[in-house]
């Protein structure tokens, strides 16, 4: 290289006529070597494979916006993207500093060569190589945070009206993995199904469709989130699930409300136009009710309900790509959420008081009249819940008026509990039976342990979650003590072994054809 060469860099965008190499031949222009770094130009050692160059956008590495926000990127090794505004910024930064100044200043050069190794080794021009003093870039910024392209004009839509299965196909689906609750799935099938015929429709005339978010009440383990889960797979949509007990008001410890966006958006692989298109469960809705009677600040209640406004209604939030929360080293992404279905469910313990309460109002004396006792049993009163008392028991009215769909499912009775032992097409006595079939061993199940099964669960009050914990207490010795013995074909589970009273009943495999592929419909 020239000895008289000045430590400037011209930084500019050339088209692919104009493209200049980077010379070492000593040609000057003035004194001036011109350095060209062509924008998306990819180092051939170190890029991605073309697939994921068109799939994913560039982000930046020092600000973190992405390329649609940021403009075209200035690419360099280690697969790192820098924006036009940080590299400019960077060369400000670099031009003003006083090299001259820090070489004549003895005292900073020992130490600089103390604690460095000299000059050459400082770890600012080694930020690729961490074994002399530099950072460890990583290969740049992993795809988890990366946005993925839009797609391009005339693509195919999402969603084809045509394609969208008719409510009672939808319930009927949902009929083969969910035992009763025939409201719960007519509601939802019917909610889903007009949702998607608006997201497929695009409001194409003057008249628009509003969204109809789904609150769903019931006790615990009556099947909410079963449901919604089974639901988004049905439809292979995207499909996120959050908890609303870690949501806080912004700035405090805990998850920003825009974290329940930033699920979906992973889910659906980083995919904004996906992302728009999904379904977000919020569960334990009702621990977000108002705090009564405190001093304190709430900020896990009432704040989050007015922070969950827009959201529900449809507005456009900037939410992080690959992180639960906001900060400066996570890019964020736009995503409007004007279509997606909102699906909010609790359990609303003491809710039921509220409406016993509400409903003994009501009652008389004489002949004929309501009785005060006549609710205080029903398993089912959350079927008479109002607005008024989801209003007492702590939801703010801006948020009741977003979920236009209230939705109460029942509590399960013994026969209930009896079908989803043997009945779904994932029924938990066949996870079982499919277990012992690869040990060549078929395990049956009376009618009476299925009762007695079922009476177990309705003394634990924890719905459907009761049956495999149950399940699991009993069958621990059974999965432990068969492989022991290669000579058993068959066992039987008995009443009296789920009670305790005696063992399960034992087949040797001589006198039994082991029936490896069969149910417990066959059974029966």
């Amino acid at each position: 290289m020239a000895e008289n060469r000045n430590d400037e860099f011209d930084f500019r965008e050339v088209t692919d006529d104009e493209r200049v190499d980077i010379k070492d031949s000593g040609e000057k222009s003035n004194g001036t070597d011109n350095i060209t770094v062509e924008k998306n130009d990819v180092n051939t050692d170190n890029h991605e494979s073309d697939n994921t160059k068109s799939e994913y956008e560039d982000v930046c590495f020092v600000c973190r916006r992405p390329e649609s926000k940021a403009g075209k990127m200035f690419h360099l090794p280690n697969n790192i993207c820098i924006c036009d505004d940080c590299m400019h910024k960077t060369m400000d930064a670099v031009s003003q500093f006083d090299y001259q100044n820090m070489l004549n200043n003895p005292t900073l050069m020992n130490e600089l060569n103390k604690n460095t190794g000299g000059f050459p080794n400082m770890g600012f021009f080694n930020m690729g190589d961490p074994t002399n003093g530099g950072f460890n870039m990583g290969g740049g910024i992993p795809n988890t945070q990366k946005i993925k392209k839009k797609s391009e004009k005339g693509a195919k839509p999402a969603f084809d009206i045509k394609n969208i299965p008719a409510p009672h196909k939808i319930k009927a689906k949902l009929d083969e993995y969910v035992i009763g609750q025939d409201q719960a799935k007519k509601v939802m099938s019917v909610a889903v199904y007009n949702h998607y015929k608006r997201v497929a429709t695009d409001t194409m005339d003057d008249i628009e469709i509003e969204k109809s978010n789904i609150l769903l009440l019931g006790p615990t383990g009556s099947g909410k989130t079963y449901l919604v889960k089974t639901l988004a797979r049905l439809l292979d949509v995207p499909l996120a699930i959050a908890d609303a007990t870690s949501l806080t008001e912004a700035g405090y410890i805990g998850d920003d409300i825009e974290s329940v966006v930033s699920k979906l958006l992973a889910a659906a692989g980083n995919d904004v136009e996906k992302t728009e298109h999904g379904i977000i469960f919020i569960d334990e809705i009702d621990k977000i009710a108002k705090k009564k009677n405190t001093t304190s600040r709430d900020v896990s209640g009432e704040s989050v309900q007015q922070g969950m406004l827009k959201l529900l209604e449809g507005s456009n939030v900037e939410v992080p790509v690959g992180a639960g929360s906001k900060n400066a080293m996570v890019p964020l992404a736009t995503v409007n959420t004007r279509n997606i279905l909102f699906i909010c469910g609790g359990a609303f313990p003491d809710l039921e008081e509220i409406i016993t309460q509400r409903l003994n109002k009501q009652t008389s004396i004489g002949f004929d009249a309501d009785l005060k006792d006549k609710y205080e049993d029903d398993p089912n009163i959350l079927t008479n819940v109002t607005v008024e008392d989801l209003k007492k028991f702590g939801m703010i009215p801006e948020f009741l008026g977003r979920l236009p769909i209230i939705c109460s499912l029942q509590a399960l009775t013994k026969d209930m509990l009896i079908k989803i032992l043997k009945e779904p097409k994932n029924a938990i006595l066949k996870q079982y039976q499919k277990l012992l079939a690869l040990d060549e061993v078929d395990l049956r199940f009376d009618d009476s342990a299925l009762e007695a099964i079922a009476d177990k669960a309705l003394e634990k009050d924890t719905g459907a979650r009761a049956l495999r914990a149950i399940i699991e207490e009993f069958m621990l010795d059974i999965m432990y003590e068969i492989p022991k013995d290669e000579n058993i074909g068959r066992v039987t589970i008995t009443r009296d072994y789920i009670e305790g009273k005696a063992s399960p009943l034992i087949e040797i495999r001589g006198d039994v054809q082991p029936k490896l592929t069969g149910t417990v419909a066959e059974q029966a």
